[in-house]
């Protein structure tokens, strides 16, 4: 065969996809107290430097580091040859300081003599390139020789280390998806053929989820279908849409290959790193994280966010709302300081460090890790932060790290507690996050996070604790559930939401929600489809504005990038539009349910008139603050076993208020009724019972 963009040059069929149902499983912990710590690369330095590292951890009050997750090649020197000696020494160094290790199947980073071999295994872009070794994760779900490679070296791994007593976690691979989410070869091609053939059973089923009719694509046999390939800009919907969904679960295979070995030779927890924030993410994490005994994150804010810790509330409450019960889940990775994968990468400022980590605690975490323990002198990472900085013992960061330490051990106590109920939700999903942000829509340049995050920051500004969570949420707890730009929705997830008024509570549905159905096809009889009836409004036409166009709205507002003509079916008008073409009409609609209410909002509303509608759904629901605080003061409550703990986290340059009453544990002073948070810092009060 004379080989081309797509030819995969490997021999046999390609890996079969398959996702078992999640088993259930109990919450666990996995370390004693809250986790501190973070990834450690001892092979990245001399011997005698390991020494040094385990001393000044212990210093630091480090309890678990992730070990291991790019150390295949440093084990596996060649083909079959491997050299355990390091791994040993510093398993039984860590073990011998009171350290536990999160340690990590190396499977991201393939070594250079199995990509030299088989260099067929890098996954393949979409315009038919080929990645070429050195990047992140340079391999191919599909590929059944990495397949077997990897299991190969995860059961060698597992079979050493499975019973070591300092192992408490396994990390299987490193953020899936950071580097290989897609892949447009051959083999993914045959696979992706095979599980179309599981979801949709025949080809006459795949002809009518996508609608092949349109511009004449009908298939007449499976192996016309191909991923969507090259570089235009308008694939099939349907097609790009179930693409996404191979290839998520494609990566989730390969994880729960590596976990099932682990498993047959280890009874401790494991888990791999998500990297959960606003927007769509790289896969369905919605469908990986039942799979992990722990759900683990990596978060990073960006330096030119104004909200970073916003940011960071979000991502915590999403963490949070992937599973039903809200157990307990573990920051895996954050930064000290400045990471290296931005623009400009910035330092953070004094006190973020504690008080960052400790929002992450408040809103669920059990723990909080960075990358990396000791900076890199050398790679790609090299200027990332780090515990240990470039600077040692003398630094700002080191002396929050030691502070941090202090404070996590402090709080050993708040380990396994919940974050209180939230009366609230936001629903998130990824698929619908990508079918919006693909393809031909009448407006281009919407992301999909830009909704979810700021109806999320008018409740989180009102300390109005949120669960955001995935569309196979139980909705039947929260008196409010906001869905922004939701616009894929299967009928029965549509169906739990259009309860939601019908029996008491609060539903706010945004513009270019339920839409389209699961299978991203338009529901017809005017937008939003699933919901139209519900909400007592519908559209017949979007009006998407121009750049620098404004729309001003008659609560004082002014509306950019997205507008509509909605008529009004039983819904009375809230906020209207006072200019250009649709002036007169309905902007925000409200329709009485009972005891309930279904809201429609059909533009991009400026902050201020959410603020405005955030104030009004809070009078109606009768949702509460954790705490009555001064602005810019989060609060926020972990709870369990009879025991309260409020978390105060000031985020302004000035002392600020909230009234509260209980023992401060950072700093052991009993406090109330009005305790006084200082400028950018932190109160966490083991509450006085009533």
């Amino acid at each position: 065969m004379t080989a081309g963009p797509w030819y995969s040059g490997e021999p046999g069929s390609a890996v079969r996809v398959s996702v078992p149902d999640p088993s259930p499983r109990p919450p666990v912990r996995v370390a004693d107290g809250l986790a501190f710590g973070g990834d450690y690369n001892p092979e990245q330095w001399p011997r005698e430097v390991w020494d040094e590292d385990v001393e000044l951890m212990r210093e630091a009050g480090v309890n678990l580091v992730s070990l291991g997750i790019f150390a295949w090649g440093t084990i596996e020197t060649a083909d079959g040859v491997r050299d355990w000696s390091w791994l040993d020494d510093i398993v039984d160094l860590l073990h011998q300081g009171g350290i536990g290790i999160d340690l990590a199947t190396p499977t991201a980073a393939p070594p250079s003599w199995l990509l030299a071999a088989h260099p067929e295994i890098a996954p393949v872009l979409a315009d038919g390139f080929r990645e070429p070794p050195g990047g992140r994760l340079a391999w191919c779900a599909a590929s059944p020789v990495f397949r077997r490679y990897a299991l190969r070296h995860v059961e060698a791994l597992a079979e050493r280390y499975g019973r070591h007593p300092a192992v408490r976690l396994w990390h299987i691979g490193n953020e899936f998806g950071g580097g290989n989410a897609r892949c447009y070869c051959d083999l993914s091609a045959e696979a992706f053929r095979d599980w179309l053939r599981e979801r949709h059973g025949g080809l006459d089923a795949v002809n009518a989820a996508w609608g092949t009719q349109q511009w004449g694509h009908r298939f007449g046999a499976w192996e016309e279908i191909l991923p969507p390939r090259g570089r235009h800009g308008a694939p099939n919907p349907g097609l790009y849409l179930d693409y996404e969904r191979f290839s998520s679960d494609a990566l989730l295979s390969q994880y729960l290959a590596e976990k099932a070995v682990v498993e047959r030779h280890s009874d401790a927890p494991v888990t791999t790193n998500l990297m959960v924030g606003a927007g769509a993410q790289v896969v369905d994490y919605a469908t990986w994280a039942p799979h992990t005994a722990i759900a683990a994150n990596d978060h990073y804010t960006l330096v030119d966010d104004p909200l970073r810790e916003q940011d960071l509330a979000f991502a915590a409450d999403r963490m949070r709302g992937l599973f039903p019960d809200r157990r307990p889940w573990l920051l895996m990775e954050s930064s000290t300081g400045s990471p290296s994968w931005q623009r400009r990468n910035r330092a953070k400022d004094p006190g973020e460090i504690v008080r960052h980590s400790l929002g992450h605690v408040a809103r669920g975490s059990d723990g909080a890790m960075f990358f990396q323990w000791r900076a890199s002198r050398s790679g790609a990472e090299q200027f990332h932060s780090a515990m240990l900085p470039h600077s040692g013992t003398r630094s700002r960061v080191w002396r929050e790290v030691l502070e941090l330490g202090r404070h996590l051990k402090t709080l050993k106590e708040v380990q396994g507690t919940r974050v209180e109920r939230a009366r609230a939700a936001i629903v998130a999903d990824d698929p619908a996050g990508w079918a919006l942000q693909h393809g031909l829509k009448p407006h281009r340049e919407l992301s999909y996070g830009r909704e979810l995050r700021e109806w999320h920051r008018a409740l989180w500004e009102r300390n109005l604790l949120c669960d955001v969570v995935p569309p196979s949420a139980d909705f039947d707890g929260y008196d409010l559930v906001i869905v922004p730009t939701l616009l894929t929705v299967a009928e029965p997830v549509a169906a739990r939401l259009r309860a939601v008024p019908e029996r008491g509570g609060t539903l706010l549905v945004t513009y270019l929600s339920g839409v389209c159905d699961a299978d991203s096809q338009v529901i017809p009889g005017g937008f939003p489809g699933a919901f139209r009836d519900v909400l007592g409004a519908w559209t017949d036409e979007c009006y998407p504005l121009q750049a620098h166009e404004t729309v001003a709205l008659d609560d004082g507002g002014a509306v950019a990038e997205w507008t509509e003509r909605v008529h009004l079916d039983g819904a009375e008008s809230v906020v209207g539009y006072t200019s250009g073409t649709l002036a007169g009409g309905p902007a925000v609609t409200r329709r009485a349910v009972g005891d309930g209410a279904a809201w429609y909002v059909s533009a991009h509303l400026p902050s201020d008139s959410i603020d405005r509608i955030a104030d009004r759904l809070t009078a109606e629901t009768g949702l509460a603050p954790a705490a009555e605080a001064d602005p810019g003061v989060e609060a926020v409550r972990r709870v369990g076993d009879g025991r309260s703990f409020l978390f105060l986290l000031n985020h302004t340059d000035a002392d600020r208020n909230a009234t509260a009453e209980g023992l401060d544990l950072l700093t052991g002073e009993s406090l109330g009724p009005i305790v006084s948070i200082p400028a950018n810092g932190v109160r966490v009060l083991r509450e006085t019972p009533a």
